[in-house]
């Protein structure tokens, strides 16, 4: 046995240290997994493994680290370096990006630097460096696959807008997939129609609905054309025939597509050519939006410059995000499409147009949005009054439109009843519950058994004559009042319980006299939400020299955006008084001369108005009938009053609270027919109560050419 053998004992390995030394370098640089790397104190590589698969290492010797991987960043390598080889401690695990000769592409590097110390240990200069190098650029982008897709899962379905829903699936791309996004729908669906069943005929108008691009392209994007790069969202193209848009949209399978110059498809759609010529797209993966083979839309993907191109790794993400991103635009489309149906049941149950009432200008703004179940109304009653009504249902959809149309019907049916607010409100309310009670006997299968039900209303009368408002309100804000100096008018009405509440609290009213000329504001509870919006409005009308419709435009303009996305209802009123000369009042006796008196005073003053003599026969005969029952069966003060506006309204006051009924006489029956008489020849009639008796009123429509003075004088 040599001395050498006998020095290192028996169960040592053949040979010297030196020997072992060469042995474990040799092994770790032939046979590891992990690069390495010997790198002199002037950092230059003195010995390497295959750093990376598919690298000659013979090419990296003698070049600086940093040069050799061309490194993104690599200042910050060589600090990170020198650090470590002045005694500062090993670095490890530091994600480096940069480039390699014979593998296209940019790669990312897990990479670790530990100081080799020369005999004289850790304060001796060192003898260099050893660098492990892992290429860990399919386990990021792997990563990064993963992330996207769980920020398209995030992102995409938490809205109900098609457009919103678009461009969060974009912006979930964008940057960490793709530098370029654009998602564009079929313009039919846009719109709401049943997206078509594939495959999508060339010419098909797509629209862009939203696109996404990193900062590095977004100037060449914004000039791109109608290849799918373009950042502006709302144009519309045509599919164009024989691209990869068109194939995708024919089978229904994705495509990855190198794009480069000799591609053919080009040349058919010299748009996309120049996109992706302007852009420096070099890989795109266009992905069509499909559900149940119906096809909502296409997505194109692209990668610029000096990305890595996309794989079928890739693709797969890309269907994966698509396919949720077609659920999320589905949903959304079936939602547009139930609000445009709502919306336009909404419309079709409002005024149509404004109504010219007696003694009031009326203006009204009605904006659209999520809720579709707010409502606005004019009304004209007897004696030149005017109801004012705005209410609202909560909630969105069909649904909410349907009550709020069956609500506003009923109310419209109480008003022509002549019944005081409170009264009104208490009834509507009761036909509320009825509803209420409908929707909770439903199926339990049914989605609509469970959805709660909440809805306000406020109503209010104004009298000309008087000059006084009244209003009730149930579960709804109160309205605001101006007076024609610029001044609010305070009116304090006691909240009542909502429509469909289970609060039978009763409703209390509140009257204010008004100045002519004052202004009143019934809104939805959406325009008086937010700080100092009370006032906001109250100043706004108070703005001198602006008509109605000036006076709504100018409170939208200052709303806040939210209101006017949940969309809400605005109703002005300006309060004015009838002209003099279009009403005549007397003051009649208790007597059984009064009927014929009454004729000759209504003779007299119809044909001072010039009205023919069909109108005033017809008057003298209502009037003779209801001054009779006035005379017969009421108690004193009598009054009778006409008012001409569109219509001749004749009025009878006695200080009986007791109605007359309508009935139809016997043959032999002497008497019994004066209001049936009354009812043939006037358009309308009914009666109203007050504290100090009540009024028999008639309407009587008036030929064209006689319809003079409508709408006194404000």
């Amino acid at each position: 046995m040599s001395d050498a053998e006998t020095a290192a004992g028996p169960g040592a390995p053949r040979g010297g240290p030196d020997q072992l030394d060469e042995a474990l370098l040799a092994t770790l640089f032939t046979q590891s997994a992990v690069g390495l790397g010997v790198l002199d104190p002037q950092l230059r590589l003195v010995r390497a493994n295959s750093l990376v698969e598919g690298e000659d290492v013979g090419e990296y010797i003698g070049h600086r680290f940093t040069e050799a991987f061309r490194l993104d960043d690599p200042d910050g390598a060589e600090q990170l370096m020198k650090r470590v080889l002045a005694g500062e401690g090993a670095a490890r695990d530091h994600l480096v990006r940069g480039r390699l000769r014979r593998i296209p592409g940019d790669r990312e590097f897990l990479v670790s630097v530990y100081r080799l110390d020369g005999p004289g240990g850790p304060e001796a200069p060192a003898l260099g460096l050893l660098v492990a190098v892992v290429d860990v650029t399919e386990r990021q982008r792997a990563r990064a696959r993963n992330a996207a897709l769980a920020a398209v899962r995030d992102a995409v379905g938490g809205s109900l807008d098609v457009a919103a829903t678009c461009r969060s699936f974009a912006d979930a791309l964008v940057p960490g997939f793709a530098d370029l996004a654009v998602v564009e729908v079929v313009d039919d669906v846009l719109r709401g129609a049943d997206p078509p069943v594939g495959p999508l005929p060339p010419g098909t108008p797509l629209r862009r609905a939203a696109s996404g691009r990193c900062d590095a392209f977004r100037d060449t994007a914004e000039g791109a054309g109608e290849g799918g790069a373009r950042g502006r969202s709302g144009v519309t193209r045509r599919l164009a025939a024989r691209t990869p848009y068109a194939l995708a949209t024919t089978d229904l399978r994705a495509r990855l597509v190198p794009l480069g110059p000799d591609n053919p498809w080009p040349a058919t759609d010299p748009e996309g050519a120049r996109a992706v010529a302007e852009t420096g797209a070099h890989s795109l993966i266009v992905v069509p939006l499909t559900l149940r083979g119906a096809v909502l839309g296409l997505v194109s993907l692209y990668r610029c410059g000096a990305a890595e191109p996309f794989d079928e790794d890739d693709v797969s993400l890309a269907v994966s995000a698509a396919t949720r991103a077609a659920l999320g635009i589905d949903n959304a489309r079936r939602y547009e499409r139930e609000h445009i149906i709502a919306s336009t049941v909404q419309r079709r149950l409002l005024p149509q147009a404004e109504r010219q009432q007696a003694a009031v200008d009326t203006a009204h703004v009605l904006l659209p949005g999520r809720d579709s179940g707010c409502w606005f109304d004019t009304i004209a009653l007897s004696g030149a009054r005017t109801a004012l009504v705005v209410g609202g249902v909560a909630g969105e959809g069909l649904q909410s439109a349907i009550a709020m149309g069956q609500l506003r019907t009923v109310i419209q049916a109480l008003a022509g009843l002549d019944l005081e607010p409170e009264e009104v409100l208490a009834r509507l309310k009761d036909t509320a519950d009825r509803l209420a009670d409908e929707r909770a006997a439903l199926p339990p299968a049914d989605a609509l058994q469970s959805e709660p039900m909440s809805a306000g209303c406020v109503y209010g009368v104004y009298d000309p004559f008087t000059r006084t408002c009244t209003v009730a309100r149930a579960g709804h804000p109160a309205p605001l009042i101006v007076g024609p100096d610029g001044r609010a008018v305070a009116l304090d009405v006691p909240e009542g319980p909502g429509l469909f509440s289970t609060d039978s609290a009763l409703f209390a009213p509140a009257t204010v006299t008004l100045e002519v000329g004052s202004l009143l504001a019934f809104c939805t509870a959406e325009l008086l939400s937010g700080d100092r919006a009370a006032e906001r409005i109250t100043e706004t009308l108070a703005r001198p020299g602006r008509s109605l419709q000036q006076l709504g435009d100018d409170i939208v303009y200052a709303l806040p955006d939210d209101t006017r996305s949940a969309g809400a209802a605005l109703l002005l009123a300006r309060t004015g008084t009838v002209s003099d000369h279009l009403v005549a009042t007397w003051d009649l006796a208790q007597d059984p001369t009064t009927p014929a008196t009454a004729r000759v005073l209504v003779r007299d003053r119809l044909q001072g108005w010039g009205l023919g003599e069909d109108t005033v026969e017809a008057t003298e005969l209502i009037v003779s009938e209801l001054v009779t029952n006035a005379v017969r069966y009421g108690t004193p003060p009598l009054r009778l009053r006409l008012l001409l506006d569109s219509t001749l309204t004749c009025e009878v006051h006695d200080g009986s609270p007791a109605s007359p009924h309508l009935r139809h006489a016997r043959t032999v029956d002497e008497g019994g027919r004066g209001l049936f008489i009354v009812s043939r020849l006037a358009s309308h009639w009914g009666a109203r109560h007050g504290p100090d008796g009540k009024v028999l009123w008639t309407e009587q429509d008036l030929p064209e050419d006689e319809r003079n003075g409508a709408g006194g004088e404000r």
